[in-house]
């Protein structure tokens, strides 16, 4: 059984930026497209970026495109999300999620989540 765990998060400046990572146990992260979504208070989650099981293709929600960048180290069982240029409107839980399927930002397509981190962008 895959198990997904986050961390990274934190509390950081507008401005500033963190690195978020998604270590995957259980089983490898090769076969996977992985996802990452966010959820603030009171919304919906909603995705944030996604990247396919070799790390190929990638996708972005228009809100973190330019500033927020999605990559994986398959060999470290691991996807990154590095976030610069935080706003206070990118507050949210992070999670990641993988599915066997193609990357999507589509959350109800994806199997396995994990946890979450908190990540709060507050002067």
């Amino acid at each position: 059984q895959l198990q997904l765990v986050e961390s990274g998060g934190g509390l950081v400046q507008p401005g500033g930026s963190l690195r978020l990572s998604c270590e995957a146990s259980g089983s490898t992260l090769d076969y996977y497209a992985i996802g990452w979504f966010r959820q603030a208070p009171g919304k919906e989650r909603e995705g944030v970026s996604c990247i396919s099981h070799s790390g190929g293709n990638t996708n972005y929600a228009d809100s973190v495109k330019g500033r927020f960048t999605i990559s994986r180290d398959n060999a470290k069982n691991t996807v990154y999300l590095h976030m610069n240029s935080l706003k206070p409107e990118d507050t949210a839980v992070y999670y990641c999620a993988a599915t066997w399927g193609l990357a999507t930002m589509k959350r109800t397509l994806y199997d396995y989540w994990g946890q979450g981190t908190q990540v709060t962008v507050s002067s």
